[in-house]
């Protein structure tokens, strides 16, 4: 009887225990970065405000359609870049300095180490994402049709393009992950249709997007700004979504196996 108690109790303190251990990790995290994450809002408000402006100078007279896909692919562009780019540059980093590995000694759940990390670079991105849908609508005149789950939309193409930057982070060597990320800032800006209709690519690009999370985002985040241009699907949410858990289940099984 007692020893049923006991496990009882032991397994009645994980959630509590998983939660005090997320808020130490993440207040370690900014702490740690405390005189780099200024920089890092700025400039990922400056990619934002660059990309609205830059692909505008580069099409030169933005008809009214093309404006609302800039507006609107900003804020994208700046969620996936800062989880997906960001995100495994910064935790690559941390494997090579050894911090990571110094990390995982300390007597916490893993699955709080992918929980502080990810809401650290989450709540980072937004910023970003403000500050572009703002520019856009100053910039082009335009006037957004927000819909109400914009924000908890938002925190999932954040979570998602950070779970999966993360996930490349701890299943590859840290040097590959880098270039790879910056792999993804090219294929991202030129070959996705965040900023531009998917009807611009190539037939077979289409097709592979249909599968990948990328355009499910774009399209999520372009319903929620302009709900009286754009629409999203179920099957947008359900491909972000099953993306988003395929890779929290990749990482904290990686960081279980490394411990």
């Amino acid at each position: 009887m007692g020893a049923a108690q006991t496990a009882a109790g032991d397994r009645a303190a994980r959630p509590a225990s998983t939660i005090r251990g997320t808020l130490l990790l993440a207040q370690w995290q900014v702490r740690r970065q405390a005189q780099y994450l200024p920089l890092l809002v700025v400039v990922q408000t400056a990619l934002a405000v660059s990309t609205v402006l830059g692909y505008g100078i580069l099409i030169g007279d933005v008809a009214a359609e093309a404006a609302l896909f800039l507006a609107t692919g900003a804020p994208t562009i700046t969620l996936i870049i800062v989880g997906l780019i960001m995100t495994p540059q910064q935790m690559s980093q941390s494997r090579l300095e050894g911090s990571a590995e110094w990390l995982r000694t300390l007597p916490v759940p893993r699955s709080a180490f992918l929980a502080a990390d990810l809401s650290v670079w989450t709540l980072l991105a937004l910023p970003g994402f403000v500050f572009g849908a703002l520019v856009g609508a100053l910039r082009y005149g335009i006037e957004y049709q927000i819909a109400p789950w914009i924000v908890p939309v938002a925190l999932l193409i954040s979570l998602t393009a950070a779970t999966i930057g993360y996930t490349f982070a701890v299943l590859l060597p840290p040097m590959v992950a880098m270039l790879i990320t910056q792999l993804l800032v090219f294929l991202l800006l030129l070959f996705s249709p965040i900023s531009f209709p998917a009807a611009n690519l190539p037939e077979w690009l289409r097709s592979a997007h249909a599968f990948l999370p990328i355009e499910p985002m774009a399209n999520l985040m372009r319903a929620g700004l302009a709900g009286h241009s754009f629409e999203a699907s179920g099957r947008d949410f359900a491909v972000v979504l099953v993306w988003c858990a395929a890779a929290v289940g990749l990482a904290i099984l990686s960081l279980r196996r490394r411990h």
